[in-house]
Parts: C-alpha cells; structure tokens; sequence
C-alpha cells in the first residue's frame, strides 16, 4: 500500500509493499494524487520498502518522468540496503537523487 501525504510545498510517497508488477499501480496511483497539486515535488520514502524489481525500477523512472514533464521534481529518501543495492547496480542512482533520509530529501528542495 502506497500513500501520499503533504509537507509544506513536498508530496512524500510512502509505502511498506514492495516495488514491483503486484503494487506498480498503486504506487503510481499515489504519484498521480500528487502530481495533480501544480508544480509537484516528490519525496519517496523507500523506508519501509522492502525490495523492488526491474518493473519497481521502470515505475521510479516513470514517476520521476511524469514530475519532470511538468516542471517539478522527483527525489527518492532512505532505501534500505538491498533497496540501495539495487538502484546502484542498476545505475537508477544516478539518474534520480537518493538521500539518506526523508529530512535530507525535503531539504533538497530548498536549493
């Protein structure tokens, strides 16, 4: 289950199922319910998320495009290690910002 919930002018995206064909719609889902408040900034907390595949993957790159096409912006909050592993080795790290935490993530946006 994925939700969106609001933090001054950031949307956080969280959610404890993992990323993958089973949830892509729902997580999705709640990337829509933010992206629908004007120029969208989007935080996704992987804190709870226990792991995620290559249609996981596809569906961040998604997200991130569907924020970016509407001038807004799109970065991802504590993966857990196999999470961080997997971004890594599948180079999604350095196509989207990771932070270490959800803190250090909102306040990318104050740049």
């Amino acid at each position: 289950m994925y939700n969106c919930k609001r933090s001054g002018a950031v949307d956080i995206v969280s959610g404890d199922s993992p990323l993958n064909k089973e949830h892509r719609t729902a997580f999705l889902k709640s990337i829509d319910s933010c992206i629908g408040n004007g120029q969208p900034r989007v935080v996704v907390d992987l804190s709870r998320v226990p792991l995620m595949d290559s249609v996981g993957l596809d569906a961040l790159l998604d997200a991130r495009d569907r924020c970016q096409s509407l001038g807004g912006s799109f970065v991802l909050a504590h993966p857990n290690a196999l999470c961080c592993d997997i971004l890594r080795i599948n180079g999604i790290d350095r196509e989207i910002n990771v932070y270490d935490d959800v803190v250090k993530a909102l306040g990318s946006f104050a740049r």
